[in-house]
């Protein structure tokens, strides 16, 4: 059966078009998915991720237990309210799921993981936490907002109660903190997102998710489908679980190394596998491509290299760009950036040369060196 988040309706009334999405209905766009991509380019917009899993971790051995269950190191959070992105791994080293870790208290840690991977990272949470004496609880009591763009914290800012402007408007990147609405409501704002732009992700109850919706409506703050949503973190070089990575990808062949701390002492359940490929080289590896021709790039598409044939992963035509850009997986080898056909793309038997570029395609709005020519 379809799940609906809290604010359904509001979707609905606001005229959204509506998808299944892993199980949730959920909005596509609201009337057009280009405009949506531009005002959280050039302003600021929301979207509905009231179906991402909200869990939280409690006990004196939380620490102790999340060092042995990601990949990066919780070591590095020793200030109530900072963040950390990671990827739990399985055995192999393949990715779980990528998630964010806050750090509470020593004795109470929250993780945000993805909607789709719900069922298969709580079993696995619970299984581990069981030698560490951790309670793990989902928190479907929450509604959740993201609210991105370069005037997107302005905006959030103009609705909090006047004594927590300015300690939210001082809240570093990749933190959180509590704050309260004029009304009272306490809210959970996080300085993260996952479209490339400044803003908050904010965790309200459930029963007052409605009501922020609606202030934020009317502060200016424009409703953002999927849609936009994939196209900004795309372009943003983040990405998306089931379709850039999963439980046969390790983090460096998702171009994630960054997300690895193979620090001493740390057992971390997968690490035997990616110290191996750390110093051996992992067999693949995920690049950014530009396509100048016309048309668009698209999940499977073959991708010729001197290496060996690899595919497309995330494909789509950037609203900011104006060119079709992708991440593709392909053979290891050195790959040099730019444009000498070394990697050309299998589309209806033809093969369209692309250029490979370092990510991010696009950072604060703008397009990166070597991306546009």
């Amino acid at each position: 059966m379809t799940q609906k988040t809290i604010l359904n309706d509001s979707h609905r009334a606001l005229g959204a078009k509506m998808v299944d999405f892993g199980g949730w209905d959920m909005p596509i766009h609201y009337g057009s998915q280009i405009d949506e991509h531009h005002v959280v380019r050039q302003d600021a917009g929301m979207f509905d991720v009231s179906h991402m899993t909200v869990v939280d971790l409690k006990g004196a051995r939380v620490r102790e237990f999340l060092r042995k269950l990601v990949a990066n190191s919780v070591d590095k959070l020793q200030k109530p309210g900072k963040a950390l992105y990671t990827c739990m791994l399985n055995p192999q080293g393949g990715v779980i799921d990528d998630l964010i870790i806050y750090f509470l208290a020593e004795d109470f840690f929250r993780l945000v993981v993805n909607a789709a991977t719900r069922e298969k990272d709580l079993a696995w949470i619970n299984e581990q936490a069981g030698a560490f004496d951790v309670s793990v609880s989902e928190r479907p009591d929450f509604g959740m907002i993201a609210v991105q763009g370069p005037n997107a914290r302005d905006k959030v800012l103009g609705l909090l109660h006047a004594d927590d402007r300015e300690r939210v408007g001082k809240l570093g990147k990749f933190a959180a903190r509590e704050a309260r609405l004029q009304d009272g409501t306490v809210l959970f704002i996080a300085r993260t997102g996952y479209t490339g732009e400044d803003g908050f992700e904010i965790v309200v109850p459930e029963d007052k998710t409605v009501a922020l919706w609606d202030a934020l409506l009317g502060a200016g703050v424009k409703p953002a489908g999927l849609g936009a949503r994939d196209t900004l973190r795309l372009e943003a070089g983040m990405n998306l679980y089931g379709q850039d990575m999963d439980d046969s990808v390790s983090p460096y062949e998702a171009a994630l190394g960054w997300t690895v701390a193979l620090d001493e002492g740390r057992d971390f359940i997968g690490r035997h596998v990616l110290e191996q490929q750390k110093a051996a080289g992992a067999p693949r590896q995920m690049i950014a491509l530009v396509m100048d021709d016309k048309g668009v790039l698209r999940h499977g598409q073959k991708v010729l290299t001197a290496h060996g044939d690899g595919e497309i992963l995330s494909g789509t035509f950037s609203p900011t760009l104006g060119k079709a850009i992708a991440f593709a997986r392909v053979p290891a080898g050195e790959i040099a950036l730019g444009g000498e056909g070394n990697v050309r793309v299998d589309i209806r038997g033809r093969a369209v040369p692309v250029r490979v570029v370092k990510f991010p395609f696009v950072r604060d709005g703008q397009a990166q060196d070597g991306v546009l020519v």
